[in-house]
Formats: C-alpha cells, structure tokens, sequence
C-alpha cells in the first residue's frame, strides 16, 4: 500500500522539484537569495519536492 502511493505520488515531487529549482534560480540570479535553505537554490528545491511528494503520498493513502 506505502509502495502503490510513493509510486502515484512521484509526479508530484518532480514538478514541485523542477518548478522550485527554476522559480529559486531565477531569483538567485537577480541576487535574491533570501529564503532559501543555507543559500543553496538546489537544496531547497531538493526539500520542497521530497515534502510535497511525502505529502502527497500520505494524502493518497487516507483518500
């Protein structure tokens, strides 16, 4: 059941993934880096698509 969701899910986390990689790129390169996690563009893209994707699995898995 965990399996089945992680795997619906995984969509999820790669747009939220790739959306926040290049929303957080183009504002670092305006020299905005204010709000991302250490400074890093990538680790914090990295972080908001593994939480939407757990998100979005645990929602799968009560619906």
């Amino acid at each position: 059941m965990i399996a089945a969701s992680i795997h619906a899910t995984v969509g999820i986390g790669v747009g939220v993934f790739l959306g926040s990689l290049l929303g957080f790129g183009i504002r670092a390169r305006s020299g905005k880096t204010g709000g991302t996690l250490q400074g890093s563009v990538l680790k914090t893209a990295l972080a908001a698509g593994m939480l939407a994707w757990v998100l979005a699995a645990a929602l799968h898995m009560l619906l």
